[in-house]
């Protein structure tokens, strides 16, 4: 029995360290925090809570769209992954919320390519199935999502240019659970919701994270913002989009659905100041890897603490 037993235990753990290896690709720890995005977006169309059948399969639909995105781009990039692996030292780790779990898997040979496409295919259908039950345009915003994810992965050499289809990944979140609450939003609104995020993830998250990566992309020849415009100018379009989102953040209050009490404003002010502002500030008067990093990580809960304030608002109407 005992041996049994063990061998069953065995295989148990051998199983469960496999699949954080698979949990890892898909970046799983951020993209949980990024399912928060479409959610946000919804609520903040509406001004209330979906209906629960919403609510289920847009929780399923987003954290397969995320989960499939993230892995994706491990591996169309994972040529360059093994090339940064093979460059890095140990002086230059730093948290990552990216990495809370095994960094690249694939490319550092622990899983091989063909399982990480099987998984990317896997939460790519169901990604599909699920945004097509709550709109069709839900799914073309996914495909179209994962088309820009694609290039902006393969113009990594090519141009710092790609900064552009990077923002709209991230900003395509939230158009999507906009429209799985509503097929004809206000038009102001979405593009609000769009410049907001799309400012978030310039300021919060790419420039932030070239900062972190700032050798090693020199050293595998990558074309960011920061080795084509050099850290001065990077820094500027940082501070001056981190900023942008934030006023956006704010003033998306003026276009959201009616049940939002006045307490959102007030709030989304605080949070934008400590999650984006005040870290992007910080950067900016003291560039490196450790700051940088810093902003990104804080700038990664902005979802989640917007949605958290949102249902605030909600409940309670000041």
């Amino acid at each position: 029995m005992s041996i049994v037993h063990q061998t069953s235990h065995g295989e148990f753990v051998k199983l469960f360290s496999n699949f954080k290896l698979f949990l890892g690709l898909s970046r799983t720890p951020h993209g949980l925090l990024d399912v928060a995005t479409p959610a946000m977006a919804a609520m903040l169309q509406l001004g209330q809570f979906p209906p629960a059948s919403t609510i289920v399969i847009g929780l399923i639909a987003a954290f397969s769209g995320y989960t499939a995105v993230y892995a994706m781009n491990d591996l169309v990039d994972v040529t360059v992954d093994r090339e940064r692996l093979a460059l890095k030292k140990k002086s230059d780790v730093v948290f990552h919320v990216d990495e809370v779990l095994a960094a690249h898997p694939v490319a550092q040979g622990l899983i091989p390519f063909k399982r990480g496409l099987e998984w990317v295919i896997f939460w790519t259908s169901l990604a599909l199935i699920g945004a097509a039950a709550l709109n069709p345009l839900c799914a073309v915003i996914f495909a179209i999502s994962a088309c820009c994810e694609v290039i902006y992965c393969k113009l990594l050499k090519v141009t710092h240019w790609k900064i552009i289809p990077s923002a709209f990944v991230k900003a395509t979140g939230g158009l999507a659970g906009i429209y799985a609450v509503n097929p004809t939003p206000n038009p102001s609104f979405v593009v609000l919701m769009f410049l907001w995020l799309a400012c978030w993830e310039v300021g919060g998250q790419n420039i932030a994270n070239d900062i972190v990566d700032m050798e090693n992309d020199g050293r595998v020849g990558a074309r960011t913002l920061l080795t084509v415009l050099g850290l001065r100018e990077s820094l500027f379009i940082l501070l001056v989009t981190a900023s942008m989102a934030t006023f956006a953040g704010v003033t998306i209050f003026l276009l959201a659905g009616p049940g939002l009490g006045r307490i959102y404003p007030i709030g989304a002010a605080v949070l934008g100041y400590f999650l984006l502002l005040k870290p992007a500030k910080l950067v900016y008067e003291s560039p490196g890897p450790r700051m940088a990093a810093s902003l990104f990580n804080r700038a990664s809960y902005m979802p989640l603490s917007f949605l958290v304030l949102i249902v605030i608002s909600i409940w309670i109407k000041i």
